[in-house]
Protein backbone atom coordinates (compact mmCIF):
# COMPACT_ATOMS: atom_id res chain seq x y z
CA UNK A 1 0.00 0.00 0.00
CA UNK A 2 2.97 2.25 0.50
CA UNK A 3 4.35 1.86 -2.74
CA UNK A 4 1.31 2.76 -4.79
CA UNK A 5 0.94 5.88 -2.52
CA UNK A 6 4.22 7.17 -3.78
CA UNK A 7 3.35 5.88 -7.25
CA UNK A 8 0.22 8.13 -7.03
CA UNK A 9 2.64 10.97 -5.11
CA UNK A 10 5.23 10.57 -8.09
CA UNK A 11 2.56 10.56 -11.15
CA UNK A 12 1.21 13.83 -9.40
CA UNK A 13 4.43 15.46 -9.24
CA UNK A 14 5.00 14.77 -12.81
CA UNK A 15 1.84 16.15 -14.06
CA UNK A 16 2.30 19.02 -12.28
CA UNK A 17 5.77 19.73 -13.75
CA UNK A 18 3.82 19.40 -17.55
CA UNK A 19 1.42 22.14 -16.38
CA UNK A 20 3.89 24.54 -15.43
CA UNK A 21 6.46 24.21 -18.31
CA UNK A 22 3.03 24.65 -20.53
CA UNK A 23 2.18 27.31 -18.69
CA UNK A 24 5.91 29.10 -18.72
CA UNK A 25 5.68 27.88 -22.87
CA UNK A 26 2.79 29.65 -23.24
CA UNK A 27 3.80 32.86 -21.30
CA UNK A 28 1.42 32.33 -18.32
CA UNK A 29 4.30 32.33 -15.76
CA UNK A 30 7.77 33.87 -16.69
CA UNK A 31 7.44 37.18 -18.08
CA UNK A 32 4.63 39.33 -16.81
CA UNK A 33 2.15 39.69 -19.59
CA UNK A 34 0.02 42.13 -18.07
CA UNK A 35 2.51 44.61 -17.47
CA UNK A 36 1.26 47.74 -18.94
CA UNK A 37 3.68 49.68 -21.15
CA UNK A 38 3.43 53.01 -22.89
CA UNK A 39 5.95 53.37 -26.23
CA UNK A 40 7.85 56.61 -26.50
CA UNK A 41 10.07 57.89 -29.37
CA UNK A 42 12.40 60.89 -30.10
CA UNK A 43 15.12 62.19 -32.35
CA UNK A 44 18.15 60.39 -29.99
CA UNK A 45 16.00 57.84 -28.19
CA UNK A 46 12.98 55.50 -28.45
CA UNK A 47 12.14 52.54 -26.55
CA UNK A 48 9.30 51.85 -23.58
CA UNK A 49 8.09 53.14 -20.10
CA UNK A 50 6.69 50.30 -17.22
CA UNK A 51 3.14 52.55 -16.80
CA UNK A 52 0.73 54.84 -18.16
CA UNK A 53 3.47 57.74 -18.93
CA UNK A 54 2.18 60.37 -21.08
CA UNK A 55 5.13 63.16 -22.35
CA UNK A 56 4.45 66.51 -20.54
CA UNK A 57 7.18 68.50 -22.38
CA UNK A 58 8.99 68.47 -25.31
CA UNK A 59 9.63 72.17 -26.19
CA UNK A 60 13.43 71.30 -26.01
CA UNK A 61 14.80 69.18 -28.95
CA UNK A 62 17.22 67.61 -27.08
CA UNK A 63 15.26 67.69 -23.52
CA UNK A 64 11.92 65.30 -22.75
CA UNK A 65 9.98 65.07 -19.89
CA UNK A 66 7.13 62.68 -19.34
CA UNK A 67 5.02 61.88 -16.16
CA UNK A 68 3.33 58.97 -14.43
CA UNK A 69 0.73 60.50 -12.16
CA UNK A 70 -0.20 57.17 -10.99
CA UNK A 71 2.94 56.33 -10.05
CA UNK A 72 3.78 60.00 -8.81
CA UNK A 73 6.85 59.59 -11.33
CA UNK A 74 8.68 61.68 -13.60
CA UNK A 75 11.28 61.29 -16.46
CA UNK A 76 13.89 63.74 -17.86
CA UNK A 77 15.42 62.44 -20.83
CA UNK A 78 18.43 64.56 -22.50
CA UNK A 79 21.26 64.12 -24.34
CA UNK A 80 24.40 66.31 -24.45
CA UNK A 81 27.86 66.07 -26.12
CA UNK A 82 29.46 65.18 -23.31
CA UNK A 83 27.39 63.93 -20.29
CA UNK A 84 30.47 61.78 -18.67
CA UNK A 85 31.60 65.54 -17.78
CA UNK A 86 28.58 66.33 -16.28
CA UNK A 87 28.36 63.57 -13.78
CA UNK A 88 32.13 64.59 -12.97
CA UNK A 89 30.60 68.00 -11.69
CA UNK A 90 27.78 65.93 -9.86
CA UNK A 91 30.40 64.03 -8.10
CA UNK A 92 31.29 66.92 -6.56
CA UNK A 93 27.91 67.55 -5.17
CA UNK A 94 27.78 63.81 -3.40
CA UNK A 95 26.42 61.84 -6.12
CA UNK A 96 29.04 58.92 -6.41
CA UNK A 97 29.58 55.05 -6.62
CA UNK A 98 27.48 54.81 -9.47
CA UNK A 99 26.60 51.12 -10.28
CA UNK A 100 27.45 49.74 -13.91
CA UNK A 101 25.19 47.83 -16.53
CA UNK A 102 24.99 47.39 -20.05
CA UNK A 103 21.83 46.65 -21.73
CA UNK A 104 21.71 46.23 -26.08
CA UNK A 105 25.26 47.01 -26.41
CA UNK A 106 25.08 50.40 -24.51
CA UNK A 107 27.41 50.94 -21.14
CA UNK A 108 25.35 52.86 -18.34
CA UNK A 109 26.11 54.21 -14.90
CA UNK A 110 23.04 54.27 -12.65
CA UNK A 111 23.29 56.42 -9.70
CA UNK A 112 20.67 56.80 -6.70
CA UNK A 113 20.40 60.13 -4.51
CA UNK A 114 17.74 62.10 -2.59
CA UNK A 115 16.22 65.62 -3.15
CA UNK A 116 13.92 67.77 -1.25
CA UNK A 117 12.04 69.96 -3.08
CA UNK A 118 11.39 73.52 -3.03
CA UNK A 119 8.90 75.16 -1.40
CA UNK A 120 8.55 77.80 -3.73
CA UNK A 121 8.00 75.04 -6.28
CA UNK A 122 5.09 75.75 -8.07
CA UNK A 123 4.44 71.58 -8.47
CA UNK A 124 5.29 71.03 -4.78
CA UNK A 125 3.05 67.98 -4.86
CA UNK A 126 5.21 65.80 -2.25
CA UNK A 127 4.46 68.33 0.18
CA UNK A 128 8.50 68.23 1.10
CA UNK A 129 8.92 64.37 1.52
CA UNK A 130 12.31 63.89 -0.02
CA UNK A 131 12.29 62.44 -3.69
CA UNK A 132 14.48 59.37 -4.92
CA UNK A 133 16.35 59.97 -7.91
CA UNK A 134 17.85 57.09 -9.92
CA UNK A 135 20.05 59.09 -12.72
CA UNK A 136 20.97 56.88 -15.86
CA UNK A 137 23.71 58.13 -17.72
CA UNK A 138 25.51 56.34 -21.01
CA UNK A 139 28.44 57.96 -23.15
CA UNK A 140 28.88 56.98 -26.49
CA UNK A 141 31.70 57.73 -29.12
CA UNK A 142 29.74 61.25 -30.10
CA UNK A 143 27.31 62.32 -27.62
CA UNK A 144 26.39 61.13 -24.45
CA UNK A 145 21.96 60.52 -22.61
CA UNK A 146 20.93 61.17 -19.44
CA UNK A 147 17.71 59.90 -18.16
CA UNK A 148 16.40 61.37 -14.55
CA UNK A 149 13.21 58.98 -13.03
CA UNK A 150 12.51 61.01 -10.16
CA UNK A 151 10.27 59.22 -7.56
CA UNK A 152 7.92 61.69 -5.93
CA UNK A 153 7.63 61.75 -1.43
CA UNK A 154 4.28 60.55 -1.59
CA UNK A 155 4.65 57.54 -4.40
CA UNK A 156 3.63 54.07 -3.79
CA UNK A 157 6.46 52.67 -5.96
CA UNK A 158 9.47 51.77 -3.24
CA UNK A 159 12.08 53.60 -4.24
CA UNK A 160 14.97 52.62 -1.59
CA UNK A 161 17.54 49.66 -1.81
CA UNK A 162 19.09 50.61 -4.50
CA UNK A 163 19.76 47.91 -7.16
CA UNK A 164 17.06 46.05 -5.49
CA UNK A 165 14.50 48.46 -4.96
CA UNK A 166 11.01 48.55 -6.70
CA UNK A 167 11.82 51.41 -8.24
CA UNK A 168 14.81 50.14 -10.02
CA UNK A 169 13.61 46.46 -11.00
CA UNK A 170 10.47 47.68 -12.35
CA UNK A 171 10.78 50.65 -13.79
CA UNK A 172 14.17 51.62 -14.17
CA UNK A 173 15.82 48.31 -15.41
CA UNK A 174 12.87 47.17 -17.50
CA UNK A 175 13.32 51.15 -19.64
CA UNK A 176 16.93 50.84 -19.69
CA UNK A 177 16.43 47.02 -21.61
CA UNK A 178 14.12 48.84 -23.99
CA UNK A 179 15.99 51.43 -25.26
CA UNK A 180 17.29 52.37 -28.79
CA UNK A 181 19.75 55.37 -28.73
CA UNK A 182 20.25 56.89 -31.88
CA UNK A 183 22.61 59.94 -33.20
CA UNK A 184 21.76 62.93 -33.43
CA UNK A 185 23.17 66.07 -34.96
CA UNK A 186 23.70 69.19 -33.65
CA UNK A 187 23.49 68.30 -30.48
CA UNK A 188 23.93 70.27 -27.28
CA UNK A 189 27.38 71.27 -26.20
CA UNK A 190 27.71 70.49 -22.17
CA UNK A 191 29.45 73.91 -21.55
CA UNK A 192 26.39 75.90 -23.45
CA UNK A 193 24.42 74.55 -20.42
CA UNK A 194 26.33 76.03 -17.82
CA UNK A 195 26.26 79.24 -20.13
CA UNK A 196 29.89 79.00 -20.63
CA UNK A 197 32.57 78.98 -24.08
CA UNK A 198 34.32 76.25 -24.08
CA UNK A 199 38.28 76.94 -23.25
CA UNK A 200 35.52 78.37 -19.91
CA UNK A 201 34.31 74.85 -19.32
CA UNK A 202 37.33 73.42 -20.41
CA UNK A 203 39.32 75.42 -17.71
CA UNK A 204 36.97 74.48 -14.66
CA UNK A 205 37.20 70.63 -15.47
CA UNK A 206 40.77 71.06 -15.30
CA UNK A 207 40.25 71.89 -11.63
CA UNK A 208 37.98 69.49 -10.93
CA UNK A 209 40.24 66.91 -12.62
CA UNK A 210 43.05 68.58 -9.81
CA UNK A 211 40.48 68.55 -7.15
CA UNK A 212 39.92 64.13 -7.83
CA UNK A 213 43.66 64.11 -7.96
CA UNK A 214 44.23 65.35 -4.33
CA UNK A 215 44.46 69.59 -4.49
CA UNK A 216 41.68 70.51 -2.50
CA UNK A 217 42.59 74.00 -2.68
CA UNK A 218 42.10 73.88 -7.09
CA UNK A 219 38.51 74.92 -6.61
CA UNK A 220 39.26 77.93 -4.01
CA UNK A 221 37.86 81.21 -5.74
CA UNK A 222 37.22 79.28 -8.68
CA UNK A 223 33.98 81.30 -10.56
Amino acid sequence: MENKNIIIILAAIVVIIAIVGVLFATGFIGDDKNVETTPFKMNFMEGNFVGNVKLVDDKEKFMHSYKDKENKITYNISTVDNSSALMEIYELQGITNPEERSFNGNDWNIYFTQAVPSTNSSDNSSGGDAMNIIIGESQGKKQGYLIYMIIDGKSKVNATNGMYGEAYTDYFQPLLESLTLKESKNVPHIYDQFGLTKDQFDQQMDLIHEYKAGNTSALEGAQ
